[in-house]
């Protein structure tokens, strides 16, 4: 696809901004590396040669007597027995860099756990004996693809809600500014925590939960762009032409108020990672087990013994936040119209 001269501008400028350039492939590279995640962190082989024949361990599960054991139970992949028993007959196992995921307790620790950074664990493991890089790279993943799924469908809310406002504006716009007034007056923290403590939270009740009030960041900016775009000739010309409503919203007023939404999406997105943050450092966001930045940045503040848990919290999300920040930086500049 041929970009116009305008988006060519654009793409010039943002590339031009070397830190928000650079700070968005450093971003693609982490995320890409999390959603490999199975084949860096795992207590699974990623595949193994048993007998004349292949197995794969981490898209399958298998039992012992499918390697040739006593027992249909799942294999512990870690234990002597199974590794002697495969060497044995002339097998391989082939394992991730991280032999640990991230609900993996290691009972091979030199001392108790919280333990520190050793050739194992390479960031030490945290007090319930997991290894804390492995949980801090499912957790990013987590963490991003929360965030991102929370991102895109409030911003589609938002972006229709704002539109109808804009568009239409009268009464309908009085009567739904007056119950975002309200709506954004709640307390959204307390009312989070209360919803997530009368039901088990999971990925997707949090998220619905997050998208009841997530919705509204972007409604202003799409609203005051649909006010403006309403009365241009152009939107007048398309109406006395027939055309429908849906119709010049989606072909001519959209595309203007995408701009300023897009430059707004980064932000939202980095709002949405400190918010799940928040919940998992009290305890009201993702089941208990699951990897979670904000569970780790909780551990720290309990084990103030084990410096290595609250560092690892920190740079983990000081330089996810510091990317996101740079990149959407970079994004505003490239959509800004006086640059363009």
């Amino acid at each position: 696809m041929k970009l116009t001269p305008i988006q060519q501008r654009r793409l010039h400028i943002f590339k031009r901004n070397r830190r928000g350039y650079w700070s968005l492939w450093v971003f693609l590279l982490l995320f890409g590396l999390s959603l490999l995640a199975e084949f860096i962190a795992n207590d699974r082989p990623i595949a193994i040669s048993h007998q004349e024949q292949l197995y794969w361990p981490v898209f399958n599960d298998y039992t012992e007597a499918d390697l040739g054991g006593d027992f249909a139970l799942p294999v512990d992949y870690r234990d002597p027995y199974i590794q002697e028993m495969i060497e044995s007959a002339g097998g391989w196992m082939l394992w991730p860099l991280i032999r640990f995921s991230y609900g993996t307790i290691n009972y091979n620790l030199d001392q108790p756990a919280p333990s520190p950074p050793s050739s194992s664990n390479w960031l030490g493991t945290d007090d319930q004996g997991r290894d804390v890089l492995a949980r801090v790279i499912y957790g990013f993943r987590i963490s991003v693809l929360f965030a991102l799924t929370l991102t895109l469908a409030s911003s589609v809310i938002g972006v229709c809600a704002g539109a109808v406002q804009g568009y239409y504006g009268g009464r309908i716009d009085l009567l739904f500014q007056r119950f975002i007034e309200i709506w954004s007056g709640l307390p959204v923290l307390f009312l989070l925590i209360i919803l997530a403590s009368l039901v088990q939270p999971n990925f997707w009740w949090l998220l619905g939960i997050m998208l009841l009030f997530s919705w509204m960041n972007l409604v202003d900016v799409v609203r005051a762009e649909f006010l403006r775009g309403r009365s241009l000739e152009y939107v007048r010309a398309a109406k006395a032409l027939g055309l429908s409503d849906i119709r010049i919203m989606y072909r001519h007023v959209l595309p203007n108020a995408m701009i300023a939404t897009l430059t707004f999406m980064p932000f939202v997105f980095n709002g949405a990672i400190v918010t799940l943050t928040a919940l998992d450092f009290l305890g009201f966001g993702l089941p208990p087990g699951s990897p979670s930045l904000g569970e780790l940045v909780a551990q720290g503040k309990d084990n103030l013994h084990a410096p290595w848990l609250g560092i690892t919290a920190f740079c983990s999300l000081a330089t996810m936040l510091t990317l996101l920040i740079f990149i959407g930086e970079a994004v505003r500049d490239a959509f800004d119209p006086r640059k363009v």
